[in-house]
């Protein structure tokens, strides 16, 4: 009996290469057409974002820290970006700072709005989430526990180097301290997960942003660059 033929490996290997070659250039071009219109979206979707999170102010300009911990316009100066919001008469009424961690799905993406005057958080949204429909996306939606976010107390402690209260989130309708979040019940991980990302955030930028309100001003372009 004749033992069993098999065709040539080379074509074979040859047109798996090939096919390969024509869908990651494909797949390069689409992305190298689309990143520009994806990029922009998401500068459009950020600048509505901070007026949403600072509903006081009518223009932005994007400060950069620094190393040595001052801000700067330079976007080369660092990789820490925060967005100051300014009145009509150029007065500085809050600033917009992104923030992000783990909820019960996946990262959760927020911005939310600091008032240095007030040394509030006055203003939340989330960027991006994939919490579960209907439970966790509560967070972005749901209006109890969205008013949390209109006066939350990030008061600095007498030496200016961390909230006098750090920010917690407590079971619903438990509520009774001006820096604690009004969870949601049949969300709790990811309320959880908001009042864990905001206190870990604002340790770090309110002392920051305090001890150097001289840095900031409105004399950026209204579009932050």
């Amino acid at each position: 009996m004749n033992a069993p033929t098999f065709p040539p490996l080379w074509p074979m290997y040859r047109a798996l290469v090939g096919v390969g070659m024509i869908c990651g250039l494909m797949i390069a071009v689409v992305y190298a057409g689309t990143r520009p219109v994806i990029e922009r979206n998401r500068a459009e979707a950020l600048e509505r974002a901070v007026f949403h999170v600072l509903p006081e102010a009518s223009q932005r300009v994007t400060y950069t820290l620094e190393a040595g911990g001052g801000f700067s316009l330079d976007p080369n100066a660092g990789t820490e970006r925060v967005h100051a919001g300014f009145d009509v008469d150029g007065r500085l009424v809050g600033v917009a700072i992104e923030a992000s961690g783990m909820g019960y799905a996946d990262l959760i993406t927020i911005l939310y709005g600091y008032a240095p005057g007030t040394e509030t958080i006055v203003g939340f949204r989330v960027l991006g989430s994939k919490e579960t429909p209907g439970l966790g996306d509560k967070i972005e939606k749901d209006e109890r526990f969205l008013a949390n976010f209109e006066a939350l107390d990030v008061r600095l402690d007498d030496a200016g180097a961390a909230p006098a209260n750090p920010i917690v989130t407590v079971k619903q309708g438990e509520k009774t301290e001006a820096w604690q979040i009004d969870g949601i019940t049949g969300a709790t991980i990811s309320s959880v997960a908001i009042g864990d990302m905001l206190a870990a955030s604002t340790a770090h930028w309110a002392p920051v942003i305090t001890g150097n309100l001289e840095a900031f001003s409105a004399g950026g372009d209204d579009d932050g660059t």
